[in-house]
């Protein structure tokens, strides 16, 4: 049998890895300036960031309609493919995994997989090469969503923004719980809880926040062996300071960098930074 791996674009993974592992993607788009552009194909994150810097009116972001999933789940049962996981950011935020359902649904010749990372970029990205190394060993569709059921278990992430109006104007934050963090200069830990965006902790600085993340970390890695990514929001050098500091802290940890694309960037603003860890699969 042969598995194929879908993800969307917010997963943020690089594109020789795609490659290299075989996992296709299928776009979200943002909207600028009545403009659209496909995220990963018709725009880089430099650009975006570079088009929405200032008071501007929020970009318009949107999901895949269900004949692009279509498409390309003929177009890989086409190729050869007898299975399909389809992997996609948090249904609490977006429709894209409901677009897969449906679509997968519609495609009576593949036997077709949505899953619900509930949660998104490189987190998601992990279960994605997850289920693409298993599907190059051999494994079928059902083994795959075993495996991708057990990392949900010990996903975690956590991620703090600059700006909290982003998520206020995007309606993924309530407007009085922006007001008080803007008033008192807050920076919230924020997570994903029942796939959606909630505070985690309310942190003074962004210095005490980063800290507290990365404390968080360490209490799992004294536990299991880990893989992390730092994600982070158009500020790079920022990024590579502290996987300095975090591989210093945690060597056993399997560290990667990654970013908020257009479309989550959309919601979490330039200088967010995010940082996510799973089980290490003992065989990697």
């Amino acid at each position: 049998m042969k598995t194929a791996v879908v993800t969307d674009s917010t997963a943020y993974l690089p594109k020789d890895l795609r490659e290299r592992l075989g996992i296709h993607i299928v776009p979200l788009a943002v909207t600028i300036d009545g403009q659209d552009y496909d995220e990963e194909i018709d725009i880089t994150t430099e650009q975006f960031y570079d088009k929405v810097r200032g008071n501007g009116p929020l970009p318009k972001t949107s999901q895949p309609s269900v004949g692009q999933f279509a498409a390309k789940f003929k177009e890989l049962h086409d190729a050869g493919a007898d299975a399909i996981i389809s992997i996609h950011l948090s249904s609490g935020i977006s429709g894209t995994y409901m677009g897969a359902v449906q679509a997968g649904e519609l495609a009576s010749d593949v036997d077709v997989r949505a899953f619900d990372s509930e949660i998104s970029c490189y987190l998601q990205g992990f279960y994605a090469i997850r289920a693409a190394e298993m599907a190059k060993e051999g494994a079928g569709p059902d083994e795959i969503m075993e495996e991708l059921a057990e990392m949900k278990k010990t996903m975690r992430a956590y991620f703090m923004v600059d700006d909290l109006s982003h998520l206020q104007r995007g309606g993924r934050l309530s407007g009085a719980q922006a007001l008080i963090g803007g008033l008192l200069q807050v920076k919230p830990i924020l997570h994903f809880v029942d796939k959606v965006i909630v505070p985690f902790e309310k942190i003074r600085t962004r210095k005490k926040a980063m800290k507290r993340i990365a404390d968080l970390l360490g209490e799992d890695a004294a536990k299991m062996p880990l893989e992390a990514s730092i994600i982070h929001g158009n500020c790079p050098e920022e990024a590579d300071r502290w996987l300095e500091e975090l591989s210093g802290l945690y060597p056993d940890v399997q560290f990667t960098i990654s970013y908020f694309g257009p479309v989550i960037g959309t919601h979490l603003g330039e200088n967010a930074m995010g940082l996510g860890w799973v089980k290490r699969r003992v065989n990697n």
